[in-house]
């Protein structure tokens, strides 16, 4: 703590240390149409050729030297605003609102905010996804998804369709913290993968950052998806949704309290249940299938320092009949954003997530003699104090903190057998999680700008509950026994850790339209997600951090090379990166992880790398842009005990990620679309002989080889249409149509290739092909807003 405390006292004596007569300008940027804060807006001051930009919630602040300035805003889609400055004798507060440029026909695609960000920002390895360009972008059923909008991006993967969640640079799902209004998503997936829990009506921004994550983020050790609500139309109310193939969206957006502040409420519903009712018989009768989510989100701005926001996520999946599935999302964020002066900003959030999961089968079944339920959960409650500090225009210094209590329900059984009820269950588990953190954006010169911080995080795994002991294990790759046990009081210490999380990144410029970046980056997660399926299910086991299984910790590297050409109409950049991950689980043979009171003693520890190239072209203007990302990378991992102690091919692992994305607007009221995708084949481990016991076959691997095979490769075209109309209802508002074929030309892509045995002769064994689309899905969608 107190090197952090002396990193801070640093930054703010080297921030002032030439400090002269100045003078600062702050305010807000907001749309003009809608009152919402606008997140990136460059504020460019034309006599010193620097700026900076707005934050999170459009709040700027530049501190100048006393004098008369010109400053530039720009913002990719709005007008560019250039106002005359006086601030010779005091600060000034600038509040401005800028309009839409009616004038540009094209919506950008992956945007940067700012024509020439991609070269001149310190971020690398981030993507901002502008949303209207999501909602461009051909989907599943013609249903806008923000998760499968972002695996066209580079570095982006997953193990195949219709898969929940998403993989990043060789990192399990698990390992990309998901964020809605600053509370963690522990599953950002509805109908297995299908959809992602984000309705798009009520998205504002969304930021994937894969390296050079700045010092405020922590928790997960491969990548941030910051994901932020709009906050309401402040100016006028606004219905808007959509009525497509299997759900439909409502939104209702309106100004509060006389201008003060607003709110947006956005609702989803599927039906297939509803329109597949009439035709189900028999065992059939009675199921369920459907999903839901409710977003709400106000705000009210108390006086020219302090504005609260409330904002809410609540989404269920239920699936099944007899026997089901059924979990779901909760969170709340309440934030209070203070601006202390002109130069220090606040911005504390609180939050509340819960992520339930349970699996029934019979128990609604009147009379039933054998059923089952299991449930399982984790809570998750926090306070984030982050403070920004903007001593003059070449430093901006955050700092902050966060306290974080998890409550984790392992599972919970009711099982009846023979008319006989039995309770089955494992103990609560609880933790803390502590950090603080400093870290400063600074600009050495006008060639060379540095960003660099220090977090500390401290865990804390705690009673009331049991903690075992587990002694060695009888060989490398089996399972470890259970030599003790001892019982903890609730709140009392079982094992604590600490962590220095050390972060940098620079940019050094080589002219007016290129770059090269570098950063580093050591993140700590201690929290994990057991699963040992093919592909991530919404019953995967999350669990902590205990006296048995330590954090995970991933180093990561990235150097890489930006572009821009054509008056920055094209963008491109290559970068390279190695990340070296470490305490890895993988699992004993025949793991149980369900219900299991020692499932430490089932699990296997190890490293990993991941390394890898990364090509991005993208054209931003025009009547035809997207982009085409190119992915050339290995993801491994090393676990005594396992595939003879040598290195193998994680189940992530592709070689090639190809994915290009164009949209065509034709003219005012028709534009098109198009999607491809092309990725090598996921491993896969198969036997390499078979016994043949009472004529029956049984698959062996001898060489106890892991993920030695690959499946085939996969890929897959979309197309859409969208023709605007003049008017949505009673001639009121805006309208659309929406007109998409997803996978045009009929690929069956595996998910998964398994060994059986034949029918016909059980002596024989063969390979199955399992894919989950196996034709083509043409879809209508019909948006409105008034």
């Amino acid at each position: 703590m107190k090197k952090i405390l002396l990193f801070v006292l640093s930054l703010f004596y080297f921030a002032n240390l030439h400090a002269q007569e100045k003078f600062t300008i702050s305010g807000y940027i907001k749309d003009a149409s809608n009152g919402e804060g606008l997140i990136g807006v460059s504020v460019y001051v034309q006599e010193i050729k620097s700026g900076t930009q707005t934050n999170a919630y459009g709040f700027y602040s530049l501190t100048l030297p006393k004098g008369k300035y010109n400053i530039i805003l720009t913002y990719v889609g709005y007008e560019k605003i250039t106002r005359a400055i006086d601030m010779e004798t005091q600060d000034l507060k600038l509040d401005i609102e800028m309009k839409d440029d009616s004038k540009v026909l094209q919506e950008v695609v992956v945007t940067t905010k700012k024509a020439d960000e991609n070269v001149k920002s310190l971020e690398m390895s981030v993507n901002k996804v502008d949303i209207k360009t999501i909602q461009k972008m051909p989907a599943l059923l013609g249903e806008v998804d923000i998760i499968k909008s972002i695996q066209y991006l580079p570095g982006v993967t997953s193990v195949g369709e219709g898969t929940s969640g998403f993989n990043v640079r060789g990192g399990g799902i698990d390992q990309n913290l998901v964020l809605l209004d600053e509370a963690p998503v522990y599953n950002s997936s509805h109908l297995f993968g299908f959809f992602s829990v984000f309705n798009p009506d009520a998205v504002k921004d969304v930021k994937l950052i894969k390296g050079g994550i700045p010092a405020q983020y922590g928790g997960r050790v491969s990548s941030i998806l910051d994901v932020r609500m709009k906050e309401g139309n402040a100016k006028k109310p606004q219905f808007s949704g959509g009525i497509g193939s299997i759900f439909s969206r409502f939104t209702y957006e309106r100004p509060l309290f006389k201008d003060k502040g607003s709110f947006i409420v956005a609702l989803r519903r599927s039906y297939i249940d509803i329109l597949a009712k009439p035709f189900l018989k028999d065992d059939l009768k009675g199921s369920r299938f459907y999903f839901y989510d409710f977003t709400a989100k106000g705000n009210v701005r108390l006086n020219d320092k302090n504005t609260i926001f409330l904002s809410g996520y609540f989404g269920r999946d239920t699936f099944g009949a007899d026997f089901g599935f059924n979990w779901g999302n909760a969170t709340t964020s309440f934030r209070w954003n203070h601006v202390f002066n002109n130069k220090l900003f606040l911005n504390n959030t609180v939050f509340y997530s819960n992520y339930d999961y349970s699996l029934q089968s019979d128990l609604k079944k009147k009379n039933t003699q054998d059923a089952f339920r299991w449930k399982s959960n984790i809570i998750t409650y926090s306070i984030k104090p982050d403070f920004t500090y903007y001593p003059n225009a070449n430093n901006t210094i955050t700092f902050g903190g966060q306290l974080t209590y998890y409550s984790f329900n392992p599972g919970q059984a009711v099982a009846i057998s023979g008319g006989v009820e039995r309770a089955i269950g494992l103990d609560d588990k609880f933790a803390t999680e502590s950090a603080l953190y400093v870290g400063n954006e600074q600009k050495a010169n006008s060639k060379i700008s540095f960003q660099y911080g220090l977090r500390y995080s401290l865990y804390n795994y705690i009673g009331k509950g049991t903690a075992v002991e587990l002694g060695q294990a009888p060989a490398p790759g089996e399972r470890r026994p259970v030599v003790s046990s001892k019982t903890y009081s609730r709140g009392e210490s079982i094992q604590k850790y600490g962590n220095f999380e050390p972060r940098f990144a620079a940019n050094f410029s080589l002219g007016e339209n290129n770059s090269i970046k570098l950063s580093y980056n050591r993140l700590v997660q201690y929290l994990h997600l057991l699963s040992n399926t093919t592909a991530s299910s919404p019953l995967d086991v999350w669990t902590p951090s205990s006296n048995n299984i330590k954090p995970q910790i991933a180093d990561q590297v990235a150097l890489g090379y930006f572009q821009n050409l054509a008056d920055n109409m094209y963008e491109a950049s290559v970068e390279v990166y190695y990340k070296k991950l470490y305490n890895q689980i993988d699992y004993v043979r025949n793991a149980d992880l369900l219900l299991n009171p020692s499932v430490e003693a089932d699990l296997l520890f190890g490293d990993g790398r991941a390394y890898g190239a990364e090509f991005y072209a993208k054209k931003t203007r025009g009547k035809l842009n997207g982009w085409i990302s190119y992915t050339l990378a290995r993801t491994e991992r090393k676990i005594p005990g396992l595939n003879q102690d040598a290195w193998f091919p994680s189940r992530i692992d592709k070689l090639h990620n190809l994915a290009i994305v164009g949209i065509y607007d034709l003219n005012s009221r028709w534009s098109f679309s198009t999607n491809f995708t092309f990725s090598t084949g996921t491993p896969a481990s198969f036997p390499t002989n078979k016994f043949v016991w009472q004529d029956i076959a049984l698959p062996h691997n001898y060489y106890d080889s892991r993920n030695s095979y690959r499946i085939p490769a996969s890929h897959r075209l979309d197309i859409s249409a969208t023709r605007q109309n003049k008017h949505a209802f009673f001639k009121k508002g805006t309208s659309e149509w929406v007109f998409s074929v997803y996978n045009v030309y009929n690929r069956r892509n595996p998910f998964s290739v398994f060994v059986r045995q034949n029918e016909n002769n059980q002596t024989q064994t063969e390979a199955v092909r399992y894919a989950v689309f196996g034709t083509v899905i043409p879809a209508v969608t019909y948006n409105f807003k008034f």
